[in-house]
């Protein structure tokens, strides 16, 4: 039964592959717990600074930085967090389709497009399009450092303070919940005032020393924050999806494996119908 030897040993070989996958399911169900008690001991920082970052645009300060005062756009920035691994389903196909669908808009209209990556995956992509990349952050980790990302973002900042480009964009994945994460593009430059009720009376802060010196320091720690926080979510989006990547593989094997143990029967079967067969019109010969 060459057909049966060869069904079965598909069938260790799914079965393997089915280990495989199941082992990886709970190791990403594991880190994603870790990822997110990461992202949410972050949120606070970050909301709070984004709240005063917010007055600030919605007021009229002393000295008003030039992260905060619109231009003419010719040429747009984004800096883009994808994942340095695979295996996590569409997470980084959908998140480039959304910012590949954004730059068509922008090139429509004639504008010119920068791109500073983040993690491995977005690379090889967008090399591929033929994208104009300034600046690339691989092998960010499970831990992300906002001191191994200071290096892109400052490359990123510095094009904007002097002029070569005139909006910057920070795209990720927002973590909706373990079933779901959402792609999304969120302009960071300049601060725009936000549509909210809680910032629209009027209002500002007492300086000390230095009105100056005090705002170039908080809008700067302000688009840090957004990009480690965006990091540390989008970390948190890929072991989410990792985790439902394999689970999905571990059932499918699961089918995969019954089929064939299905088709192994009727073959066996078959063999031995075959042979009792041959038995019997041997019987009736003689």
């Amino acid at each position: 039964m060459a057909i049966g030897k060869e069904i079965q040993t598909k069938i260790k070989s799914v079965q393997n592959t089915q280990k495989i996958t199941s082992a990886m399911q709970m190791v990403a169900a594991s880190k994603m717990r870790r990822t997110q008690d990461r992202m949410r001991q972050g949120k606070p920082y970050s909301e709070r600074i984004r709240g005063v970052v917010g007055h600030l645009a919605n007021s009229n300060p002393e000295y008003k930085h030039m992260y905060m005062q619109e231009r003419e756009v010719s040429r747009v920035g984004y800096i883009i967090v994808s994942t340095d691994r695979g295996l996590c389903g569409g997470l980084n196909v959908n998140l480039f389709r959304t910012v590949v669908k954004d730059m068509a808009e922008w090139d429509a209209k004639g504008v010119s497009i920068d791109l500073g990556l983040i993690g491995n995956k977005a690379s090889p992509f967008f090399r591929s399009i033929g994208a104009n990349i300034k600046a690339v952050m691989g092998d960010v980790g499970e831990k992300p450092a906002l001191e191994d990302l200071i290096g892109g973002i400052k490359v990123m900042l510095d094009a904007y303070e002097a002029g070569e480009f005139d909006r910057l964009f920070l795209a990720s994945n927002e973590f909706v919940n373990t079933m779901t994460q959402a792609p999304k593009i969120l302009q960071i430059l300049p601060l725009n005032p936000e549509d909210n009720a809680e910032y629209k009376h009027r209002w500002d802060y007492i300086y000390e020393p230095d009105a100056r010196q005090l705002i170039e320091g908080l809008v700067k720690r302000f688009l840090e924050s957004q990009v480690y926080q965006a990091v540390v979510e989008n970390g948190a989006c890929e072991q989410a999806a990792k985790m439902v990547a394999m689970k999905s593989a571990t059932e499918n094997a699961g089918t995969m494996i019954e089929e064939l143990q299905l088709i192994y029967n009727n073959a066996r079967q078959a063999a031995i119908t075959q042979e009792i067969a041959e038995i019997v019109s041997g019987a009736a010969a003689v």
